[in-house]
């Protein structure tokens, strides 16, 4: 809605709500399906990539041998695994050391791809957003960079260090699925709603927002968790991910420059 059609008698909404982040979800699938945004795929996935090969070349024998000899301490794994194997079924420990070695750093690989994203991939986000859909709101942020950077710092380690000190509750059921819907909620949401506000929202109008709009951005969050949970999603996720967060930071930061012309207006 354009700003001409406000009023002090007719303010503009604070917050768009659940249609807000169904229309930022929206927008953001017409914008990945631009060849520029496309293209931007590419490089957080090639990273992952890249990350994972290294982390499984480097961490896999040292991990899976630093496991093995902690689960021969659990006696719990070891009575299982004792009766297990009296039955004439498996080893439990054949099969849970590389289950959990992967659960350890398929994750990190996931993190560093997510923070690459938000670092690099979210300037030609804002970039490709802004220009098209949101020309009218002026950049005002400052310091950018360095709060990008020191934000996907210490969401990427807290993403870590939660996900492995959560990572034995794994085995009560359905903990597995629900710790991992948690985490990447925290991740996606803590480390993209600030980069899609950073560069055009002052430090006020950043405060403002993350404290008006913090559940949408947590909303937000939770669906790109759940997309998450798809693997085919990991090659293009990061990026749209990017993208679902831009436009609803943009337009949260559009509404409220809006609502503070009219409160100028009518004083």
């Amino acid at each position: 809605m354009p700003a001409s059609s406000y009023s002090p008698s007719n303010p503009p909404p604070v917050s768009a709500g659940l249609a807000g982040v169904w229309q930022a979800f929206k927008r953001a699938t017409v914008s990945q399906c631009h060849p520029a945004m496309l293209f931007a795929v590419l490089l957080p996935f090639l990273i992952a990539l890249v990350g994972a090969i290294l982390l499984l070349w480097f961490c896999w024998t040292p991990l899976t041998d630093w496991l093995r000899d902690e689960a021969s301490r659990w006696s719990v794994v070891n009575n299982v695994d004792e009766w297990l194997v009296a039955v004439g079924l498996f080893s439990l420990k054949v099969y849970l050391v590389p289950i959990v070695a992967v659960a350890i750093l398929l994750p990190i690989s996931g993190i560093l791809g997510l923070a690459i994203a938000a670092i690099f991939v979210m300037p030609l986000v804002l970039r490709h957003v802004s220009e098209r859909e949101y020309a009218a709101v002026s950049k005002q942020g400052k310091f950018g960079t360095a709060v990008s950077v020191w934000n996907a710092l210490w969401v990427s380690i807290a993403f870590a260090v939660g996900w492995l000190l959560t990572l034995p509750l794994w085995l009560v059921p359905p903990m597995a699925v629900l710790l991992s819907i948690f985490w990447w909620a925290f991740a996606f949401s803590r480390m993209m709603r600030i980069d899609a506000i950073v560069e055009h929202a002052s430090p006020e109008e950043r405060r403002v927002l993350l404290r008006r709009h913090n559940l949408g951005f947590w909303i937000v969050g939770l669906v790109c968790s759940l997309i998450n949970l798809l693997p085919p999603a990991w090659v293009f996720l990061p990026v749209f991910s990017a993208l679902v967060f831009a436009h609803y930071g943009l337009d949260a930061l559009q509404r409220l420059r809006q609502e503070k012309a009219i409160e100028m207006a009518g004083r």
